[in-house]
C-alpha cells in the first residue's frame, strides 16, 4: 500500500474522488481489518499489518488482503455515503455485500454464503449470487453504495 508521511506542524487535509471521510478511535485492545482502498490516513501511533481475508477470499470486495490496525489513535477511512456500523454477535450473524464491506472487527470469522439459484436470478431476485458471512463477537462497517473507486479513480 503506498504511503505518504507528513511532518511538522500545522494542519493538513486529505481527501479521495469526493468521498465521505470518517473517523475511527481505536482503544489499545481494538484491532480492526480494513479494506485497503477505503483508508485514508492514519495516526503512527497505530501499527498496521498486511494480512490475507480468511474464508470469504477474493470476493470481498478489495480482493484477498486487507490491512489490520491495532493500537490506540485515529483512522480515517473513505465511504460512499454515510457508512453503517452493524453490530455482530453468536447469535446474530451478519451476511453482506462483498462490494459494500469496507472492514470489519479482525475476530470476527468471514465465509462466503451463497444466496442466489438460476432459478431466483430469473424470478427477479437480489442480484447477489454470493454474499460475505460473519460469525463471533464485534462488528462490521459498510458503506450504503456499492461504488468502488479504486486509486485511479476508476470503478
Amino acid at each position: 500500500m503506498p504511503l505518504m508521511t507528513c511532518r511538522g506542524r500545522g494542519e493538513v487535509w486529505f481527501a479521495h474522488h469526493a468521498s465521505n471521510c470518517f473517523l475511527i478511535d481505536l482503544d489499545p485492545e481494538d484491532s480492526l481489518s480494513i479494506n485497503g482502498k477505503h483508508i485514508l490516513v492514519y495516526e503512527p501511533s497505530l501499527g498496521y499489518d498486511i494480512q490475507m481475508v480468511s474464508g470469504a477470499g477474493a470476493f470481498v470486495g478489495g480482493g484477498l488482503f486487507n490491512c489490520v490496525f491495532q493500537g490506540q489513535g485515529r483512522l480515517a477511512i473513505t465511504s460512499h455515503g454515510q457508512p453503517l456500523v452493524i453490530p455482530v454477535s453468536p447469535q446474530q450473524p451478519v451476511f453482506a455485500d462483498s462490494d459494500a464491506l469496507i472492514g470489519w472487527s479482525s475476530g470476527l470469522q468471514t465465509s462466503l454464503v451463497r444466496t442466489q439459484s438460476f432459478g431466483s436470478m430469473l424470478r427477479g431476485g437480489s442480484g447477489e449470487v454470493a454474499q460475505v458471512r460473519f460469525l463471533g463477537a464485534g462488528f462490521v462497517i459498510l458503506q450504503p453504495s456499492e461504488s468502488n473507486f479504486g486509486a485511479t479513480g476508476s470503478k
